[in-house]
């Protein structure tokens, strides 16, 4: 039965070589600088280091354990997240901490649904015809803005952005979307529901029209899922330094 009794313990801690280790020695273990680990432990993600009767840091095997978890947590989640996973570790009850970790899991697995179904859904727009083109089949912000299910700002954004910019078929500036950009506007509203941001996707959308549009975004669906992969191998790394951290905070556990 579980109980609320934190994942950290202070007692008296061991390292895989020596009882304990300097600031230093853990810096230099998880690759980080000693100001970098003294700062992850006033931020919770290293437990409470020990103190020497002259007030020197004494840190084990626990604290290299929770470093290095951290640089792959923070590889596979971002920084912010990885912080709050570790504190979870080291000071709620183990069923809290693992249920964030089953939520950036989880939200890996979404964010490779959506970049397959992105994959799909533009391997079919590209290859839709777009022979016998009418200046009636135009069509008006609104109208793209309801066939794509976004508001019409968002094909003003994209327009200021430079992802999507209609014709002007007025003195007043009224926007229409020919074929061609309803097309490209298809395009970039599935990569921005893959995950991508406005910035790659400004460099991203000069090559789009027309010739080398299937190689240029399979390309770039390919590297969304490089880093989605890299992020999933980022997770699985740390879950055996988590697992490590956890079993030397369990009570009576004698590697420490």
């Amino acid at each position: 039965m579980e109980t609320s009794v934190p994942l950290w313990r202070t007692t008296r801690v061991r390292t895989l070589n020596s009882p304990v280790m300097r600031t230093v020695d853990v810096a230099r273990g998880a690759g980080y600088s000693v100001q970098q680990v003294r700062n992850l432990e006033r931020d919770g993600v290293l437990p409470p280091a020990a103190r020497t009767a002259s007030g020197y840091r004494t840190y084990g095997r626990i604290h290299l354990c929770s470093a290095l978890a951290y640089r792959n947590l923070a590889a596979g989640t971002g920084p912010v997240e990885a912080k709050r996973i570790l504190r979870a570790v080291h000071e709620c009850p183990r069923p809290e901490a693992l249920s964030l970790l089953d939520a950036a899991h989880a939200r890996l697995h979404r964010e490779r649904e959506r970049l397959r179904h992105a994959r799909e859904a533009i391997a079919a727009i590209s290859t839709e015809p777009l022979d016998d083109v009418r200046p009636s089949d135009a069509m008006s912000v609104s109208e793209l803005a309801a066939a794509l299910g976004v508001r019409p700002s968002t094909l003003r954004h994209w327009d200021a952005e430079g992802l999507v910019v209609p014709d002007r078929v007025s003195a007043r500036g009224t926007r229409r979307y020919s074929p061609a950009q309803v097309q490209d506007a298809r395009i970039v509203h599935q990569l921005r529901g893959a995950g991508y941001r406005i910035g790659p996707l400004r460099a991203l959308v000069p090559h789009l029209p027309r010739a080398h549009r299937s190689e240029t975004v399979a390309d770039a669906l390919a590297q969304r899922e490089a880093s989605i992969t890299a992020r999933s191998q980022a997770l699985l790394d740390s879950a055996a330094e988590i697992s490590t951290v956890v079993s030397l905070a369990l009570p009576g556990y004698s590697d420490r």
